[in-house]
């Protein structure tokens, strides 16, 4: 494909995602610091940081919807956490999960870094334990913790990811493992 090629592309991507979700595009949580190779089509990128915004925004509401705008059909977790389902369902599974027992949950884009087909963002998660997590009822203990994610974007939308999250800090708040 010529470069010529790949610039239309990634401009027809571009209007059609957001003429499709102009709405959800004001509501979107912001990246406090956002970093974008230069070199990349103006279309492309803003095609990807919205994908990033959409999944991040989800991870700070809970709502499916943008979870479903944001992830391809054929999504794939690359860092499956044992027990999650594979695809769009793992993450709206997770979400619920998490929110059982943190229910005012919520994120912050620290940074997000876009490089060629690749979005990193750089989550920082807050909340209380005020509800249950196995057989724990929360009392109110402030969640504090952080997450990586990458996320490969096809067509304005991200198609894999690879993530890391304190899971020693989170799991030490909600009283599961020893400070």
């Amino acid at each position: 494909m010529t470069l010529e090629k790949k610039r239309l592309l990634s401009m027809a991507i571009a209007v059609a995602v957001s003429v499709a979700f102009p709405a959800h595009a004001a509501e979107l949580i912001q990246p406090r610091q956002l970093i974008v190779d230069a070199s990349l089509p103006e279309a492309q990128s803003k095609a990807q940081i919205l994908a990033a915004r959409r999944y991040d925004t989800f991870w700070n509401t809970g709502e499916e919807q943008l979870a479903a705008d944001a992830l391809t059909p054929d999504f794939m977790d690359r860092t499956l956490p044992p027990g999650r389902a594979q695809g769009v369902q793992g993450p709206l599974a997770a979400s619920k999960f998490v929110r059982t027992a943190i229910p005012d949950l919520s994120c912050e884009i620290e940074q997000m870094i876009v490089a060629g087909d690749r979005v990193v963002t750089h989550l920082h998660f807050h909340g209380h334990f005020t509800g249950r997590f196995k057989q724990a009822q929360g009392k109110g203990e402030v969640i504090d913790f952080i997450a990586t994610d990458i996320y490969r974007v096809a067509n304005g939308r991200i198609a894999e990811n690879w993530h890391l999250e304190d899971n020693l800090a989170l799991l030490q708040q909600l009283g599961q493992i020893a400070k």
